[in-house]
């Protein structure tokens, strides 16, 4: 009886991993662009998984088929489910739903901003998102990101001020900044009251060149 209570459990670990198996392909694009929404190194990652660092990169180039425990190990480091790391695109729904207690945050130096990455994990490296919460006195300082990008910052409630090069300008509830984010720049909320926004950052925009 023990036996064939604990066969469906077994049969799913057995589909898991005959799908890393399948999926390395896959399974390796997925972990990199994971690891870079969280903006992790590879020996960031490594330390936080216990995997060593030239397994990663192995797996990342798609030179190895991980172990399930390896895959574990990485997704939980990365807040994910092992499921979702082991999806393809193929066989992913079109529409896909992601609560928010699955949804990483990051937060500014002083705690006091914080970014939902709502984006799609798919086009990290070159258009991402955020649900932006700040509390007053918050201060996000940001380094450049590559030539050519481009920050919109829509602001939903309170007050936003951005400095971009000695350059600043403000926008409440309804309004938009855009600014060359490829230069230190910084996103501080002004005024007694919280602030809501929505970033979006597009990489190498071609407006811009």
């Amino acid at each position: 009886m023990q036996d064939q209570a604990t066969t469906p459990e077994r049969g799913r670990q057995r589909d898991i991993l005959n799908g890393a198996q399948v999926l390395s392909g896959q399974l390796g694009k997925t972990i990199q662009r994971l690891r870079k929404a969280y903006n992790l190194s590879l020996s960031e990652l490594a330390e936080q998984s216990g995997v060593a660092k030239s397994i990663i990169s192995q797996i990342e180039r798609n030179e190895t088929n991980p172990t399930l425990a390896t895959i574990w190990r990485l997704s939980q480091a990365l807040d994910v489910s092992i499921e979702r790391v082991l999806a393809t695109s193929d066989e992913e729904p079109f529409i896909e739903k992601t609560s928010r207690a699955d949804t990483p945050i990051l937060l500014s130096d002083d705690g006091k901003i914080r970014l939902a990455i709502v984006g799609w994990i798919k086009t990290v490296e070159w258009l991402q998102w955020y649900e932006v919460t700040a509390d007053p006195g918050g201060v996000l300082d940001s380094d450049p990101h590559q030539r050519g990008s481009v920050e919109s910052l829509t602001v939903t409630e309170g007050a936003l001020e951005v400095e971009v090069a000695g350059t600043f300008q403000r926008a409440r509830a309804g309004e938009t900044l855009r600014y060359r984010c490829d230069r230190p720049h910084t996103v501080r909320c002004v005024g007694a009251e919280p602030a809501k926004a929505i970033m979006v950052v597009i990489m190498k925009a071609a407006v811009m060149e």
